[in-house]
């Protein structure tokens, strides 16, 4: 049996972050959630039930916290092998909806958190030499939603996860750090107010998707992952 990884998930407490977390920890690896609420991240460690979990109150906008929880992680577990790049939250379409308080911290969290995560973790991952990145993105950050700056910040993280891959291979000469982008479809967790109409994608789908990418080996780079529930047009 492979030897246990660390793995670090943002965005951890609820939805695709904690099905991720459930699935990984049953593979018997050793997880560090980190999420701005510290009782759904308690809850959830104490669901698993686990001995390496790891749980850290993180805000992925503040770069003190993130390198904090990349510290953290180090600390207890010695070092990080895969980082799930998942906080992130949305907003209602039409640019004359939503407040600039709303689209601010939107933005910063699901742009500037992703490219925080990144710059947290990556010195250690260059020492170290090898890993894995997956950062989530959405298939609406592969086809335009109307009004939707969302929908922006989701097309940014598609081209982070890739000029991530493309500075790790050209500038740093680095082949054995890979990255995977995860765009979901319809899927039925806490983000949505209201239930998706259709029948979606279930967490636990995408959860299985990630595993797919992190379990291949080591000389295969799952580079994007697009997952939708067969209803969706």
């Amino acid at each position: 049996m492979p030897a246990a990884r660390t793995v670090l998930i943002t965005g951890a407490a609820t939805g695709i972050g904690a099905a991720t977390a459930r699935r990984l920890s049953a593979q018997g690896e050793r997880l560090v959630l980190a999420g701005r609420r510290e009782q759904p991240l308690a809850d959830l460690a104490a669901e698993i039930g686990s001995d390496d979990v790891l749980v850290k109150t993180c805000d992925v906008a503040d770069l003190e916290q993130v390198e904090a929880l990349a510290a953290a992680a180090i600390e207890r577990f010695g070092g990080i092998d895969v980082v799930f790049a998942n906080a992130g939250f949305g907003a209602a379409r039409g640019f004359l909806e939503e407040t600039p308080e709303h689209w601010r911290a939107m933005v910063l969290t699901n742009v500037l958190g992703v490219a925080f995560t990144i710059r947290a973790t990556l010195p250690h991952m260059l020492e170290r030499g090898t890993g894995h990145y997956l950062v989530t993105s959405s298939i609406a950050g592969r086809r335009v939603l109307p009004g939707s700056l969302y929908s922006a910040t989701k097309f940014a993280v598609v081209a982070l996860g890739e000029t991530l891959r493309q500075e790790l291979r050209q500038t740093h000469g680095n082949t054995r750090i890979r990255v995977t982008i995860v765009n979901p479809g319809m899927t039925d967790t806490p983000f949505f107010d209201q239930p998706p109409e259709m029948k979606a994608l279930e967490a636990e789908d995408v959860a299985r998707a990630v595993l797919f990418a992190v379990q291949q080996p080591p000389h295969v780079d799952v580079n994007e992952i697009l997952i939708r529930p067969t209803a969706q047009t």
